[in-house]
């Protein structure tokens, strides 16, 4: 066995961590947290949020979700404030005499996604209603049809990724092939992929690296390395979202729900790989490049102020295939596949390749690894 293996450090099992909550969401484990009496401070009202996310949050529907999370005072007016919002023209449009049946199906749509649950907590028939209620409202508003999965992880599944440090010639049709895969926002050139282009010599040094060159490559004295999301199995974006809103799938995907991201940003900071990405505005794709087959955690089409990322493509991974930039690299750097499977390619690399990965000290257990032949 070669002692390069580095597979086998990873948390095969999947370890979840024990949860805790305080019988109210206040964090104390005893007594009275006296909420309606005592006035919390900023810390508490943090501790509060997370404990209410995490804690006995399982046990409640989708409306308790969106109103019974304790919160910061702006937060929780402005979710409030949307909600009636969103609910008054709802109850309007459904209850008026002119508006169409088209237009009234729409209003009960937007209320009901409104209200409903965190995906994670969703049991596989809630998931299948929320993409029956997508797939109809794009419907209602484009005159035209998606399709949109929830495929589960499977068992026996855990992705992992390799990247051929020798092969790569910084082509970037992986990157094209990745915004093309994923509706990413194109007024924003928003870029799930990074191909950083180093001189030789000079080790990895990323912050002299170019990442928006323009010229032929590959370029003579340089060599070219990539990085997105690296699917941690222990994520440090996951530990920091007061939410829940991302989590790791049991395939090792690490995912976001985006209906559910309240755009903080904390994930995008904890990230040691700047594996995450902010849309400032309103995500644009003309019409006709819009990839029609999504995932509801995958590529469906995003909102303003919410994080994504790289997801493996699970819109693909999940049905069997590899990840766009995997199968549009013209030189074969790029290697996905199934961690547990012992006749996978990505096992071959890793048993018998001089492997590594970033930042190995940190802990994140990283499932993307380099190799050079």
């Amino acid at each position: 066995m070669s002692e390069n293996k580095k597979w086998h450090s990873l948390d095969l099992g999947l370890n979840k961590k024990k949860e805790a909550s305080g019988a109210c969401g206040c964090g104390k484990s005893q007594g009275s947290c006296n909420s309606q009496e005592e006035e919390l401070s900023a810390d508490e009202f943090y501790e509060a949020a997370i404990n209410a996310s995490i804690g006995d949050e399982r046990q409640r529907d989708g409306f308790e979700q969106v109103f019974d999370v304790k919160m910061d005072r702006r937060t929780a007016f402005k979710k409030l404030t949307a909600s009636l919002l969103i609910g008054a023209g709802a109850v309007s449009t459904s209850c008026s005499v002119v508006a169409g049946d088209d237009t009234k199906e729409k209003a009960q749509i937007d209320w009901e996604e409104q209200f409903k649950g965190n995906y994670k907590l969703m049991n596989d028939e809630e998931k299948q209603g929320t993409i029956n209620r997508l797939m109809r409202s794009y419907e209602l508003r484009t005159g035209k049809n998606i399709s949109m999965t929830a495929e589960n992880a499977e068992e026996d599944v855990l992705f992992g990724y390799a990247f051929n440090i020798s092969k790569c010639q910084g082509y970037m049709d992986c990157v094209s092939a990745c915004v093309e895969e994923n509706n990413q926002d194109r007024n924003s050139q928003m870029q799930y992929i990074r191909i950083h282009e180093m001189k030789d010599g000079e080790g990895f040094k990323f912050d002299k690296a170019d990442d928006n060159y323009y010229h032929e490559v590959p370029a003579e004295g340089h060599f070219y390395l990539g990085t997105q999301c690296f699917h941690c199995d222990n994520p440090p974006c996951v530990e920091v979202c007061p939410v829940q809103a991302t989590w790791k799938e049991e395939d090792g995907l690490v995912v976001i729900d985006y209906d559910w991201c309240i755009g903080c940003r904390y994930c995008m900071a904890a990230c040691p790989y700047d594996g995450r990405r902010f849309n400032w505005s309103k995500p644009e794709v003309p019409a006709n490049e819009i990839n029609k087959n999504q995932h509801y955690l995958g590529n469906r089409m995003r909102k303003k102020g919410v994080m994504e990322k790289c997801t493996f493509c699970v819109q693909r991974s999940r049905k069997g295939k590899n990840p766009a930039c995997v199968d549009a690299c013209p030189t074969g750097a790029r290697i996905f596949g199934n961690l547990l499977d012992p006749n996978s390619t990505i096992r071959w690399v890793l048993e018998n390749k001089k492997v590594f990965r970033l930042k190995e000290d940190l802990g994140t257990e990283p499932k993307f690894w380099y190799f050079m032949d």
